[in-house]
């Protein structure tokens, strides 16, 4: 496993943190992603991402350098975040969370007993039972733990939530977020700028970090703009379709001539 602490010790620290998502689920995309990178998540919710191909891009990570493997789950089911976190992650993204005791059963979730409830069991996250013992003394303090928050409910409840004890960061989905507001992809409207403010205010409190997800570079200069502490700057599939993109009318242009 990618050491954890130290990711975690750079989140806090509030330097400048950047990351990749991962959604198309690739060990090779995901080795050329994590490059140079603090973090890479892959992405179980939205994408088609099974439960081998996240420990292969687990593997895929951690061998391009000194990034950490994250995996967002689709929900805080704690079936889900064990089952992930077996594979060998660094930790969880958990989406849609919207209160302080959805985001203590995600801790919960995360955590061995006696602090949490997730299942005690050889793995690869483990190197297949011979760190168990150890691995269950720590009780899964040095997993990256970080929730979403995506609706308004959220924001509204983001000082608290930011406040749980075993939450590492939040991460703000512009997407739903700028949906539950109405103003969906309106990032310059004054609903969402005013939403994200809040948070950012809200979890200084606590000195809890605030990223959020860039999908083009104006993006990139946005959130920095914004005051968010840490990015995900982009997305594989996103590059992919970008490189395409450039390629083509590169063609058309030259052919064109």
């Amino acid at each position: 496993m990618t050491d954890t602490p130290e990711f975690k010790r750079r989140l806090r620290d509030g330097g400048s943190v950047v990351g990749h998502w991962l959604s198309i689920g690739h060990p090779a995309v995901a080795e050329i992603c994590a490059r140079d990178a603090d973090f890479a998540v892959v992405d179980t919710e939205h994408a088609p991402t099974d439960l081998e191909s996240v420990a292969n891009v687990a593997r895929a990570v951690e061998s391009a350098g000194d990034a950490a493997a994250l995996a967002r789950v689709a929900d805080d089911d704690p079936v889900r975040i064990k089952r992930v976190l077996d594979t060998g992650v660094s930790g969880v993204l958990v989406p849609m969370v919207e209160s302080a005791d959805e985001a203590r059963r995600v801790v919960e979730a995360v955590r061995y007993p006696p602090e949490g409830i997730r299942g005690i069991a050889g793995s690869r996250a483990n190197d297949y039972g011979r760190d168990l013992a150890e691995q269950v003394e720590r009780a899964g303090a040095d997993l990256v733990t970080i929730v979403q928050v995506e609706t308004e409910r959220a924001v509204e409840n983001a000082r608290e939530i930011a406040a749980v004890e075993g939450i590492d960061a939040l991460l703000v989905g512009p997407a739903d977020l700028s949906g539950s507001l109405g103003v969906f992809g309106e990032y310059d409207a004054d609903e969402f700028r005013e939403a994200v403010e809040s948070v950012l205010d809200a979890a200084r409190a606590s000195n809890t970090p605030v990223g959020t997800l860039a999908t083009t570079d104006d993006e990139i200069r946005r959130w920095v703009d914004y005051g968010y502490d840490y990015q995900l700057v982009g997305v594989d599939a996103g590059y992919l379709a970008s490189g395409v993109e450039r390629a083509r009318s590169a063609y058309d242009e030259a052919t064109d001539d």
